[in-house]
């Protein structure tokens, strides 16, 4: 899908299982689940298994997780994050770099942190109880008119390359090309999916006869959004310009805005709540903690601090 027609995060979730697997979380570690030895992939002696993907994908923040789920095709991103730490691992241990006095340092700040936060996280845990089907239908009725999911679209294009800034002749080109698409789905008993096949410049979205899937109408770009307002299912909008081009948008289907039910989300509310009033103990804890221990600071050579 070209990036124009949705806000795409696929690079950015690159980057966060990139930096996520390369950088030790602050997350528990759900040991446990490495049970299932099921080996999932492997680059010389080293692999990855069924329980090692699963725990690094509970490591992960929330974003980055629900991104997985919407993607599963990121999970070959995960296995190849891993490895690659692997690979870093073993070649930086056979160069000793492991003795390297400022990663001795490191790893002591490293150990200190993971000992304090996996502390704070178990001494701020809400009770199994919590929420209560009450406390739940609180939260639900409190925020129902936040939970309106916006108006969906199943949508298919054909898109016809043309950089914005591009040389005039391959503007030209794209402008013939356009008219010939034009004229094939002007035609009657015209077969959209086929013309998207032969003639679409996505090749992703080509592949696969135009489709692009369920988009939420807030997350379609504001020129796309525009003409699709008064489409129904079946329509076609008029050829879109776009930064990379042209884009003729066809509407597969609608899903009118809903409010999901209680028990529709109740994991999703149940596990939210969850962290919120982990958060909040975690607060309260830290704010007896120090009332209990007060601190005293030197506030003349804090100040120093910046200056040297």
């Amino acid at each position: 899908m070209p990036r124009s027609i949705a806000f795409c995060r696929t690079a950015a979730l690159a980057a966060a299982l990139s930096v996520s697997l390369l950088i030790p979380s602050a997350l528990p570690l759900h040991a446990a689940d490495q049970a299932d030895s099921t080996v999932i992939a492997r680059v010389g002696d080293d692999q990855v298994t069924a329980g090692e993907l699963r725990s690094a994908i509970q490591n992960f923040d929330a974003n980055t997780q629900a991104a997985i789920a919407k993607d599963p095709s990121s999970l070959s991103q995960v296995v190849r994050s891993l490895l690659a730490q692997r690979l870093i691992l073993k070649e930086a241990i056979d160069k000793k770099w492991d003795q390297n006095p400022a990663v001795t340092v490191a790893l002591a700040r490293l150990r200190d942190n993971a000992i304090a936060q996996t502390y704070l996280q178990s001494v701020s845990k809400p009770p199994d109880t919590y929420p209560s089907d009450t406390e739940l239908q609180a939260a639900y009725d409190a925020n129902k008119a936040q939970m309106l999911v916006p108006r969906q679209f199943d949508l298919a294009q054909v898109f016809v390359k043309a950089p914005k800034g591009a040389d005039p002749t391959v503007n030209a080109k794209a402008k013939v090309k356009l008219a010939s698409v034009r004229k094939a789905l002007a035609k009657d008993g015209a077969d959209f999916a086929a013309v998207a096949t032969a003639e679409s410049d996505d090749a992703t979205s080509a592949a696969k006869g135009g489709e692009l899937g369920w988009l939420i109408e807030t997350r379609i770009q504001p020129q796309i959004r525009a003409q699709l307002g008064p489409l129904t299912k079946g329509s076609l909008t008029q050829p879109i310009q776009l930064d990379d081009g042209w884009h003729i948008i066809k509407v597969l289907d609608v899903k009118d805005p809903f409010t999901p039910t209680l028990d529709q989300i109740r994991p999703e509310l149940s596990q939210k709540m969850r962290a919120e009033r982990a958060k909040a103990l975690s607060q309260q804890y830290i704010a007896k903690l120090l009332q209990d221990n007060p601190v005293q600071i030197n506030e003349l050579e804090l100040a120093k601090v910046l200056k040297q």
